[in-house]
């Protein structure tokens, strides 16, 4: 396994001229290697399956809305296969299953693994509060089975509680942004601490607000319109976020070391 480099390297602010060329690279990316871009994808996919099938099998429906509010925190994942594709096919190197996959199983033994249990803290604390968010507005209805009343949800109550948990879980999701938007791509890339690689992320998103908020917009936006088809357009979405996000980071790695 080759050896990484050591520490955090010069990062340059992110700019709005970034975000275009990081998609039309990601798109490349999908183009040339599409078998790995399914491959990965297909696990995002048949986690939104599991998490639809155990939401209907409960009886629980409306747990489905906290399900797909939450379900992109779960997303960075599968992205470091992802990104050793792209590294590949920056560098020139050939796409080996066996050296990609042999990467992604090293990771056990550096520091994803680390931020990966932030990410699952956060995301079953995001559930825990939406069910108290549920409780706190919906708790004391009168209505018999809320989980197939969809009319409790235009009360007064319901539509506080959709206003409320949108703002709670938006904001879960911007913090979980800006600690991994960088951070998973610089812990693939480098050696380096997965608290020191979360502050690195957390900097550069307030380095250069404009920019990096417009890529969660983008990241947002798509990761929502792919899930309404059953999850299938995550087939496309993710590989293209995915190898974009390598592309964004390393056009700030560049910046940096022009500056």
């Amino acid at each position: 396994m080759q050896e990484k480099p050591l520490g955090v390297p010069p990062m340059g602010a992110a700019r709005f001229d970034m975000l275009g060329t990081a998609l039309r690279r990601g798109w490349g990316d999908m183009r040339r290697a599409p078998g790995y871009a399914v491959i990965f994808a297909g696990v995002y996919v048949a986690i939104g399956w599991i998490m639809a099938w155990v939401t209907w099998i409960t009886g629980q429906s409306y747990w489905l809305i906290f399900a797909a509010v939450g379900f992109p925190l779960i997303g960075p994942f599968a992205a470091v296969g992802l990104y050793e594709v792209s590294h590949r096919l920056s560098a020139g190197e050939p796409l080996d299953p066996s050296e990609i996959f042999g990467v992604i199983a090293h990771q056990r033994r550096r520091q994803l693994p680390s931020i990966c249990a932030v990410i699952i803290i956060m995301f079953l604390f995001w559930f825990f509060l939406a069910h108290m968010i549920f409780a706190l507005f919906l708790g004391f209805s009168t209505m018999t089975n809320v989980s197939t009343s969809l009319e409790i949800y235009f009360t007064g109550e319901g539509l506080s509680m959709l206003g409320f948990g949108t703002v709670v879980g938006a904001a879960f999701a911007l913090l979980l942004y800006m600690i991994t938007v960088i951070s998973l791509p610089l812990l693939l890339d480098r050696e380096v601490d997965f608290v020191t690689a979360m502050i690195t992320s957390f900097q550069s998103v307030l380095r250069a607000p404009g920019p990096m908020l417009a890529w969660a917009v983008i990241v947002a936006g798509l990761t929502f319109v792919a899930m309404i088809p059953g999850f299938l357009g995550l087939f496309f979405v993710l590989p293209l976020l995915g190898h974009g996000t390598w592309h964004l980071y390393r056009q700030m790695v560049e910046a940096g070391e022009i500056g």
